[in-house]
This record gives C-alpha cells, sequence and structure tokens, in this order.
C-alpha cells in the first residue's frame, strides 16, 4: 500500500508552496504531482487550445481520466505522493476514493480567504479570472478531511500541523466513508 497526501484547495490556495515544503521535510521519497506540472512541462498543447486549434471542453474529460488512472499505477508501482488537485468536477471524489481505494489516502483541506485568493489569481494572471472565487464557494461542500489548514498560517506551520496529523495514523475522511467494500 503507497500513501497519499491529497492537498486540495482553491486555485491559488497555497497548495504547491505547503507541497514543495512537505516534500523538503517529509521523512519518505514522496512524488509532488499536479496538473500544473503537466501544464508547465508542455504535456498539453496549452497555446493550440488558447489560440482555439482545439476545444478545452472536448479534451478535458479525457486528460482528467488519465490524469486519475496515472495516479493510480503511480501507486500501485509503490510511489508516494503529494497530490495537488481541485475535485471540482461531480463524480472526481467517488472515482477517486474507487480507483486509489487499495491505497492510503490522507485528504488535506487547504483554506485561504477569498480576497486573498483573489489577489494571487490575479498577480498570477495563468489562472481563468474568478476560478479562485468558483472553488471557494464550492469545492469544499460535502467534503470530509483529515485536516484543515489555513494558507495565511504559513506553509512552515502548516507542514508542521500536517506531519504530526499524517503521523498519527487516523484516517477519517470522505476516502474513508467512499471506499469500496
Amino acid at each position: 500500500m503507497a500513501q497519499v497526501i491529497f492537498l486540495h484547495g482553491a486555485s491559488s490556495s497555497g497548495k504547491s508552496t505547503i507541497a514543495r515544503a512537505l516534500q523538503k521535510r517529509i521523512e519518505k521519497p514522496f512524488w509532488h504531482i499536479s496538473i500544473d506540472h503537466l501544464r508547465d512541462a508542455g504535456v498539453l498543447p496549452t497555446e493550440r487550445f488558447k489560440n482555439g486549434d482545439f476545444r478545452w471542453a472536448d479534451a478535458r474529460a479525457a486528460f482528467f481520466d488519465g490524469f486519475h488512472g496515472s495516479l493510480k499505477a503511480y501507486l500501485d508501482a509503490g510511489n508516494d505522493l503529494i497530490l495537488e488537485h481541485i475535485l471540482d468536477t461531480n463524480g472526481w471524489l467517488e472515482a477517486l476514493a474507487s480507483l486509489l481505494a487499495e491505497h492510503d489516502v490522507f485528504f488535506v483541506a487547504v483554506h485561504c480567504p477569498l480576497e486573498l485568493l483573489i489577489a494571487r489569481e490575479a498577480s498570477r494572471g495563468d489562472r481563468p479570472v474568478g476560478s479562485s472565487k468558483r472553488d471557494f464557494e464550492t469545492i469544499h461542500v460535502g467534503k470530509i478531511y483529515d485536516i484543515d489548514l489555513q494558507s495565511e498560517d504559513g506553509a512552515e506551520a502548516n507542514v508542521e500541523k500536517l506531519l504530526v496529523a499524517w503521523r498519527n495514523a487516523g484516517r477519517s475522511s470522505s476516502f474513508v466513508e467512499l471506499k469500496p467494500a
């Protein structure tokens, strides 16, 4: 059984900052993986989506099905993951709970005040305007986490809190509740 530390929060909430700090401190060689890594590496033909050659809406479902399947493959091969993801589509939580059922998933909420999300989104310039507000209003609804973090507490404090809870080994999140019998 491999381990996943699943950082879930709105766009621009600080997941990447926490993930990088966590990877430097955790006692095992965890991979840090996110959609942003794939985008930034040029895996997607981003410019062609932007200029209208391709429609993202036509490719999105297959892309995320592949991404989710790859997570299972990494874990099944024995790799531990720090995963950043935004569960912004109905059914993804249930699908991932099923795909990752054989592994230890520690589900972490990353919260950030709306004003800060909006400011970060504007300064980054690589997110659709309004995505952080939409995420803020919807993505945590109905989900149960193993731990809740506040991004304004700072990465180091959040990593310390996360590591204490993760090492405790107690799991009671949506991933436990949705795990197939």
